[in-house]
């Protein structure tokens, strides 16, 4: 690992209505490789990730990290269309043996584990993340998450609550620089940054009661102010979007208005089926229950999006 290694320095902006605020993430590449294994560290941060696909991960178990405590995310494909990835949370004393239990019975794609380089995670500690991670993930709803029992968080002092806390605050960092968005919100409610004077393309839904407009930015796909959902919901809607409906209709961000909700602030979902199914209140496949001008589908222009960019990397 050590002769194919390489070191990765990105930073990760965080932005707060006063300033904004850096963070550096060094990632080290144990291949040399962006999909192979890798640890994470930020700056300050006495936490510690290490990510592996599964076919290394045999080899990775070596490692003098997975004899510690910690907390491990499995990812596969969902069986679900209303997600993504599946992601088990779980925690162990040591992750070693945890792990390789996992590869005898569980049926994933890769993992990545937190743990402390200070060695200071205690059983408590690792059973109050998981409990807290597990909510968190659920509250999201951008993966799906397969844990079906709950555990009840532990009991610790209000001082190690609060690093935690902070521990739990770096994981939500990390995830996303390996491809998981397991806490990232399936929706953001809250004074969603306004487009570029280019929007894109702008989406229409399909429906012919409701007008709905959405265009794709850099934090997900933007439902536009004044568009119109669904006041009526199917049988068949998850609870999940029912769940971000509710919050959305309690915060003011969808009003009742003649019959149908209206959106009153650009709001940004995590995929477009996500957007489309709290729209139309029905489970929907976002790619293609949006269209442009033409009628093109979303899915459509991705196809010809990605077409042309093999095109070009083949010329």
């Amino acid at each position: 690992h050590l002769e194919l290694g390489f070191t990765y320095l990105t930073s990760l902006m965080l932005f707060t209505s006063e300033r904004s605020v850096g963070k550096k993430l060094t990632i080290y590449m144990l291949d040399g490789i962006p999909t192979g294994s890798m640890t994470v560290e930020i700056g300050n941060w006495s936490g510690k990730a290490v990510f592996s696909p599964r076919g290394s991960l045999k080899k990775m178990l070596e490692r003098p990290e997975f004899g510690n405590p910690g907390i491990d995310f499995l990812k596969s494909q969902s069986d679900s269309p209303r997600f993504d990835d599946s992601i088990y949370i779980g925690e162990a004393e040591e992750l070693r043996a945890r792990l390789k239990t996992h590869i005898a019975n569980r049926d994933f794609e890769s993992v990545i584990c937190f743990l402390s380089k200070d060695e200071l995670l205690t059983k408590a500690h690792i059973k109050f993340l998981e409990s807290r991670l597990i909510t968190l993930a659920k509250d999201a709803n951008t993966s799906d998450v397969e844990n079906t029992n709950h555990p009840k968080l532990s009991r610790i002092s209000e001082a190690d609550i609060s690093d935690m806390e902070y521990f739990i605050d770096q994981i939500k960092l990390v995830l996303p620089a390996v491809g998981l968005l397991t806490l990232v919100p399936s929706v953001q409610t809250s004074h969603t940054r306004r487009p570029t004077d280019d929007p894109g393309i702008v989406y229409s839904v399909k429906s012919q009661s409701l007008n709905a407009r959405m265009i794709e930015s850099d934090d997900g796909f933007v439902v536009l102010k004044g568009s119109e959902a669904s006041k009526t919901v199917s049988d068949s809607i998850a609870d999940g979007w029912i769940r971000i409906r509710t919050k959305l209709s309690d915060s003011g961000t969808m009003v009742d208005q003649d019959g149908k909700f209206v959106f009153t602030d650009d709001t940004t979902f995590s995929s477009p089926s996500a957007a489309s199914s709290v729209v139309l209140g029905r489970q929907s496949a976002g790619p293609i229950s949006w269209v442009d001008p033409s009628g093109n589908t979303y899915k459509d222009n991705q196809q010809q999006s990605n077409g042309a960019q093999h095109a070009v990397s083949g010329s």
